[in-house]
């Protein structure tokens, strides 16, 4: 035991004088080797040899002096630590003598790592990361359609029928998402989202509150649905995380409502609504029993066994019996969508792109980093081979050449992590406005462990390769060969199937990414039928409790338009309960012209109908082709119906040749919200020209009906949600201060969402566009880039190589614009067969690609033909630099260097 002790505390000895003592150790040991030396000198000048002879024998015997040093140090306690420092010193050398490659190899680690990391972890927030549900395969969003094939959510008459017909679903749930909403809380006034929902809502997802309890069967009936269910984060936000928030009575748009639960932390539903609170459905008279009132979204969980496919049979079945009796179940059809397909939606395909997008840069950058690491080493060969020759054995070759490059790898992989992150935040605020999960994403760590290990692994592997190849190779042989090191068909073939695969590669992202611009600056230039400049939008959402049984029009409405109309810098004011280019709003299937011949099939007929006041015209500045607007001054809750329709529907509806004023409208399902008109025909009163409802497609015919016609009692259920449009003569945000004011005056109770510019809306439709644009953008970039640098880096390597073969040929005649045309010729070659293969990659994505953008050969056959141009003309510049230099040789000097 005592032994042990001190043996360990010797070799601690050791260790602390051979590193803080180091310049007396290696005096000693010179002392000592000089005195070896001399005495095995003065022994043989004793038998009569010669002094110089003798210290030469004296050397000879040890192997020389230095290598008899070096010997002992190696065996000196602490000497692979040591050994090790040397190699990084030695590296860090290596980085300062030559800092642009050292440069050029960490940046492309960083910029592999970086984004690979970023887009993995997007990928795996929208589309890998379960959702927070129990059991989420058996959850299915039940997307109902009409018979026309459009979206059309369940009325609630008729959700009733399908709960107690249905035999798939072990719950069959409705929920619609109400907008804001103003509480009290103990954060003070808050605007939260609120969702409603049944009271089986939270049975289809299976996840228990973190405190209290959800619905209670038959919580959704009248008298006893004021009860509400907080979002984790409401509850740590606005109440501060108290456990006696359960029984608490709050006030939600002017009524009492008691605190029954909170959810676990993570869960939403919708996925996409944050900062959310959940309360039973509250019911206006229209809702509980117009079946033509279609507004409830439903979703369900499948009973053990059952499939999707299986449900909607079911589902089927009951439409079909239903539709024998109602009009509005005829020729219904569900699709039971998978609950995380359904929260990834259309972005899925896009998403995927990118997952290949990303992995093709990362196969870019490391073939590049490869490519860069191998051409060194075959460039170190000589120096290689001459240490072996000295004595250097083969693993201490090795390890400093894996020393170096792990210098490279995690300087390269520290900027990656730096970058990922940097990535991240910057795109979250994207991805929030454009996915439904958006707000999760969060740097994935097994994704960056991953992108490191692989980036790394390529980094070490390619630069011990050389090593590794010497290692095999006669020292004699290696210094021997000389300038020709490197120069071998395998070796050029390695070479060039790096730079082709590079420029296969880049010129499949660089169409994705051309294809993708080309898109987006259609859809930004597209015709909308009105100017998004200098217009200011706000969302209202009145509270039910304040405006139950009230005249919204003239207790709110019409003061705030009037208010706002009369501010400085406003030229017009009006309202609408959905924005143009949002998308598809109320519709009505079953539209006939009295005095027209009856469509075949008027269900596939469907147009939008929209409330709005006079002054949206304005705003707009849509203009009216004939007729009248609507005019509060005639159209009247106790007047005929009137609706001012745009050219979509004439042309759509009204036969060639007939004057679509005054003609009427029957048959419009929509005509139960406006039910106190003793005429139910609908008069055409004006045409206006053609406004988007959806960026994405043609203008879809729509009826517009004045507000000022609905009747008190359904006015809260009508138009209780609404935007307010502005039409300025300043710049629309700095009216936004006195905007809010109006508002509040008005009524300080009415929840506001911050005002837009009707700018900033166009924007944000094109939001995932957008995001997808940047990023293949820096995919295509950084790819071209890289390629760009592996090919520079490939002709450098070989113009160096082949010196002498270039001095050789100058030297018998060649001409320097020989020399020029054959290093072109090479070039050309590898450009050449990487476009070629890049588009055979893309035509063979297209079904990939196809998620994001078309792809049409006669269509975009120019634009693919001049994005290959263009990076062939750039690879020929990045050759230009090495070539010239090329050409540059001098014979006698080139010679001369061997």
């Amino acid at each position: 035991m005592l032994r042990g002790c001190g043996m360990v505390w010797s070799r601690v000895r050791s260790l602390w004088r051979n590193w803080f003592r180091r310049g007396g150790v290696d005096a000693d040991l010179d002392a000592e080797v000089l005195a070896f030396v001399e005495m095995s000198a003065e022994e043989d000048a004793a038998r009569g040899v010669t002094p110089e002879e003798a210290r030469r024998r004296a050397l000879a015997e040890v192997g020389g002096a230095e290598r008899l040093k070096q010997q002992v140090r190696e065996g000196r306690a602490g000497a692979g630590i040591e050994s090790v420092m040397q190699d990084l010193r030695f590296g860090g050398r290596q980085v300062v003598k030559s800092p642009g490659f050292g440069l050029t190899v960490m940046a492309t680690l960083a910029l592999s790592i970086g984004i690979t990391t970023a887009v993995f972890s997007v990928l795996y927030a929208m589309v890998i990361r379960p959702l927070p549900y129990q059991d989420v395969s058996r959850i299915a969003a039940m997307d109902t359609r009409s018979a026309s094939g459009g979206p059309q959510a369940a009325s609630y008459p008729e959700y009733v029928d399908w709960r107690k017909m249905q035999h798939s679903f072990t719950a069959l749930a409705g929920y619609s998402p109400q907008g804001a909403v103003g509480m009290k809380s103990d954060a003070g006034a808050v605007v939260l989202n609120e969702v409603e929902g049944t009271d089986n809502f939270f049975t289809v997802f299976e996840v228990n509150p973190v405190l209290g309890r959800t619905f209670a069967a038959g919580e959704d009936e009248d008298g006893r649905n004021n009860v509400v269910v907080l979002s984790y984060e409401v509850w740590q936000q606005d109440f501060g995380g108290k456990a006696d928030v359960v029984g608490r009575r709050v006030q939600m748009d002017g009524s009492a409502y008691t605190v029954i639960g909170v959810m676990r932390a993570g869960f939403r539903f919708p996925i996409n609504v944050m900062n959310s609170i959940y309360v039973p459905l509250h019911l206006t008279p229209t809702q509980r029993d117009n079946r033509g009132n279609h507004w409830l979204q439903t979703v369900a969980r499948l009973k053990p066994g059952m499939t999707a496919r299986q449900a909607e049979a079911d589902m089927d079945t009951i439409f079909a019996a239903l539709g024998k009796t109602d009009m509005f179940d005829a020729g219904r059809t569900v699709h039971a969508v998978d609950l995380t397909m359904y929260v990834v939606g259309d972005t899925a395909g896009s998403l995927r792109l990118l997952l290949y997008a990303v992995l093709a840069v990362l196969v870019i950058g490391c073939v590049n980093v490869a490519g860069l690491l191998l051409a060194r080493g075959v460039k170190r060969e000589r120096e290689m081979a001459l240490r072996s020759a000295i004595g250097a054995r083969r693993g201490r070759i090795v390890r400093q050449l894996l020393t170096e490059a792990l210098l490279f790898a995690v300087c390269g992989a520290g900027a990656g992590v730096v970058l990922a992150y940097g990535l991240l935040r910057l795109i979250r605020m994207l991805l929030i406005a454009s996915l439904s999960r958006g707000a999760e994403v969060q740097v994935n760590l097994p994704v960056l462990a991953a992108a490191l290990g692989i980036s790394v692994g390529v980094t070490v592997l390619a630069a011990m390769m050389p090593a590794l190849r010497l290692s095999g190779t006669s020292p004699t042989m290696a210094l021997k060969a000389g300038g020709s090191a490197g120069t071998t068909r395998g070796q050029h073939r390695l070479r060039t199937g790096f730079v082709v695969t590079q420029v296969a590669l880049a010129l499949a992202l660089l169409v994705v990414s051309g294809l993708l611009l080309h898109m987006l600056e259609k859809l930004r230039t597209t015709e909308l039928g009105f100017n998004p400049g200098q217009m200011l939008t706000a969302e209202i959402n009145l509270p039910r409790g304040r405006y139950a049984g009230r005249d919204v029009l003239a207790d709110f409405y019409t003061p705030l338009v009037e208010k706002v109309q009369a501010m400085p810098g406003v030229r017009a004011a009006g309202l609408i309960q959905m924005l143009p280019v949002q998308g598809w709003g109320w519709n009505s299937e079953h539209i006939h012209i009295y005095g027209t011949a009856p469509l075949k099939n008027p269900r596939t007929d469907p147009a939008e109908v929209r409330f709005v006041t006079p002054g949206y015209y304005k705003v707009f500045q849509n203009a009216l082709v004939e007729g009248r607007l609507g005019d509060a001054a005639i159209d009247r809750p106790t007047t005929r119906l009137a609706a001012v329709v745009n050219e979509a529907f004439v042309k759509k509806f009204i036969p060639a040749g007939r004057d679509p004023v005054g003609m009427e409208i029957g048959d419009n399902d929509q005509m139960e919200t406006l039910a106190s008109q003793d005429n139910p025909r609908v008069l055409i009163v004006g045409v206006v020209k053609n406004i988007r409802q959806s960026i994405y497609q043609p203008p879809f015919p729509e009826m517009d009906y004045n507000i000022a016609q609905i009747p008190p009692a359904v006015s809260l259920n009508a138009i209780g949600s609404m935007h307010l449009v502005v039409r300025t003569s300043v710049a629309p945000e700095s009216l936004v201060p006195q905007l809010q004011k109006v508002l509040h005056d008005v009524d300080a109770t009415v929840p506001l969402r911050e005002p837009e510019t009707m700018m900033q809306v166009v924007a944000d439709v094109l939001t995932f566009q957008r995001l997808e644009n940047w990023l293949f953008g820096a995919f295509a970039g950084l790819a071209v880039l890289l390629a760009v640098v592996g090919l520079y880096g490939l002709i450098s390597h070989e113009v160096e190589l082949s010196t002498r073969d270039i001095g050789i040929k100058l030297a018998l005649g060649a001409s320097r614009g020989r020399i020029l045309e054959g290093i072109y010729r090479r070039v050309g070659w590898m450009l050449g067969v990487g476009v070629v293969l890049g588009l055979l990659v893309t035509v063979a994505a297209e079904k990939f690609i196809g998620a994001v953008v078309a792809v049409g050969l006669a269509k975009d056959g120019l634009l693919i033909v001049a994005l290959a141009v263009g990076l062939m003309g750039v690879g020929l510049l990045a050759a230009a630099v090495p070539a010239r230099r090329a050409s540059g040789v001098e014979p006698m000097e080139a010679l001369r260097e061997e």
